[in-house]
């Protein structure tokens, strides 16, 4: 039977800094670890405990992405990183809205575990609702590494004992599902500014993902946002209409209030971004 000093040793090796673990976890590593193991190192203030069942190491540095490592590897959940963050995290969101707490965004079904709520003091974790239609369509794995609290883009995580597989959106997805909360809570012009820097933008990713979304808004408005922007990746898309057979669908979609309608993608934009379709010019002299 092994000792306390053995258990503790052996949760030295076995605990991963700044991720939180689950009792299930620590028992799946091994038998030694059982109710009455854990409930002795936590006395002896060798395991910290979050929540019922939840644990970290004694003034362990607790970050948010160490935080969603363990939620997607360790709690099992559907959560990834997208939107904003995944768009600031892959170099592509410069302009960010000043608040006293940093806002990440995960997309998924599953909750977020009521733990969080004071686990992490300077960090508000926002849950979206996934865009159904993508599947897992525009997710790469990255790896998060505990020691060096950086990210890795991987196709083959786990190489160290430090990393940690983290799911993120690419950047293609992550600005679909920012569109999609345009105008409720991003604006018209915080998309369009995001947009601006995003010039490498991956044609072929792009138009897998618009193939499998479903929602009309947000295929009108991706091309409405997109035609703003001379971009060479524009050009290598296919036209709305060449999509499928719903296209861009039928009927107005009214997205800015009091705004004007652009009648090539029938959605009502903000009134000082509308621009004016260009007349055509009759040239046959007739």
């Amino acid at each position: 039977m092994p000792t306390n000093t053995d258990r503790r040793q052996l949760l030295q090796n076995l605990l991963p800094e700044g991720l939180p673990v689950t009792k299930q976890w620590l028992a799946k590593q091994t038998p030694d670890f059982d109710r009455h193991a854990l409930d002795n190192l936590v006395k002896s203030r060798q395991l910290t405990p979050l929540a019922s069942g939840v644990y970290i190491r004694p003034g362990t540095h607790l970050t948010w992405q160490g935080v969603v490592a363990a939620l997607q590897t360790i709690f099992r959940t559907d959560l990834t990183v997208g939107g904003l963050t995944a768009l600031e995290l892959q170099g592509f969101a410069h302009y960010l809205p000043l608040s006293r707490q940093h806002a990440v965004h995960l997309y998924g079904k599953n909750a977020l575990p009521t733990w969080l709520q004071n686990a992490l003091p300077s960090v508000q974790l926002v849950r979206h609702s996934s865009l159904n239609s993508l599947g897992g369509a525009g997710l790469l794995t990255w790896e998060y590494d505990i020691n060096e609290r950086s990210f890795v883009a991987s196709d083959i995580p786990g190489q160290r004992a430090s990393a940690w597989p983290f799911t993120m959106s690419s950047p293609e997805r992550a600005y679909l599902e920012v569109l999609n909360e345009v105008p409720d809570t991003i604006s018209f012009e915080h998309a369009d500014q995001l947009l601006q820097g995003m010039t490498t933008v991956s044609p072929r990713r792009m138009e897998q993902l618009l193939r499998k979304c479903t929602s009309v808004k947000l295929r009108r408005l991706f091309y409405w946002m997109a035609e703003r922007h001379s971009y060479a990746w524009l050009k290598k898309l296919p036209k709305p209409e060449a999509l499928d057979e719903l296209g861009l669908g039928s009927g107005n979609r009214v997205l800015a209030r009091g705004g004007r309608l652009d009648t090539k993608y029938h959605i009502t934009v903000p009134e000082d971004m509308w621009t004016q379709v260009a007349p055509t010019t009759d040239k046959s002299g007739s």
